[in-house]
């Protein structure tokens, strides 16, 4: 049985929880063993080439969100409203509706206390909601860290309380400055799932081609590589098509063959 929202809830400074994107089922079938699947707006970079998140819509979210679904078996999967898709409270019900009949658990959107009514109204409809401050690449004109003066710390440590107040289970804190981060993490009473915020994070979460070195036009600092994987599948690529040029693909350990009887009545009956 996969986790619920009251197993994630209930790790915060007991476990560390792992949270990993996911957007097709071949690859949430290899990462399930993380605590959350991700299903993110991101998607529209890594997997259709926009150049941001502003171009992905409810469509895109609902299929990759399904897709998320036929490959999961224990994960949690938290799906993101996409821009524009909770401008209004009823919009924000409808559309978070719309990614629980896809296969989401819960829904994630991006802001602070100028959503936190948007927030409750979701939760008051019994759908679980994850939050999101700092870095909100769906309206940030450039990427810069969070959190680094007094003033902007102050305001993301309310922003974190009132959505807390709101009904957000847990809050992913992006490029938000260590300190702040661990400051936020142990004033509420929900888990806060860090990218690009330090160790002090109730967890960790990573775009899953960043991590596995997929996607190259965009290398952040916060992301860790544990394989190149882009390298490797170039490689295979050119083995593969070299091999074809020069008949060495297929070789007859790849090939189905006819009976020799039934071969010899075939040549018999064509020549």
């Amino acid at each position: 049985m996969y986790k619920n929202i009251q197993n994630i809830l209930e790790m915060k400074d007991k476990e560390k929880i792992t949270v990993l994107t996911g957007y097709d089922s071949t690859m949430v079938t290899l990462c399930d063993q993380v605590d959350i699947i991700l299903v993110g707006d991101s998607a529209g970079m890594v997997m259709l080439g926009y150049e941001d998140t502003s171009s992905v819509t409810m469509e895109d979210m609902i299929r990759f969100t399904t897709a998320a679904k036929n490959g999961r078996k224990n994960s949690l999967i938290v799906s993101d409203l996409p821009i524009n898709s909770y401008k209004t409270e009823k919009d924000a019900i409808r559309n978070s509706l719309k990614l629980i009949e896809a296969g989401a658990d819960a829904v994630k959107l991006e802001g602070g206390k100028e959503i936190a009514k948007i927030i409750k109204s979701i939760t008051e409809a019994k759908i679980p909601v994850m939050g999101h401050l700092g870095l909100l690449p769906q309206t940030a004109q450039k990427y810069t860290v969070q959190g680094k003066t007094k003033q902007s710390a102050i305001e993301l440590i309310e922003d974190a309380k009132i959505i807390t107040e709101s009904g957000v289970f847990s809050i992913v804190l992006e490029m938000v400055s260590s300190q702040v981060a661990r400051i936020i993490t142990e004033k509420i009473s929900v888990p806060t799932i860090g990218i690009g915020s330090g160790k002090f994070c109730d967890g960790q979460v990573l775009v899953v081609h960043d991590m596995l070195g997929l996607f190259e036009k965009i290398k952040p600092k916060f992301a860790k590589r544990y394989l190149s994987l882009s390298d490797e599948i170039r490689n295979a690529v050119k083995s593969y098509a070299t091999e074809v040029k020069e008949e060495k693909f297929p070789s007859i350990e790849h090939e189905f063959q006819m009976d020799e009887s039934e071969y010899t009545k075939l040549r018999e009956h064509i020549d």
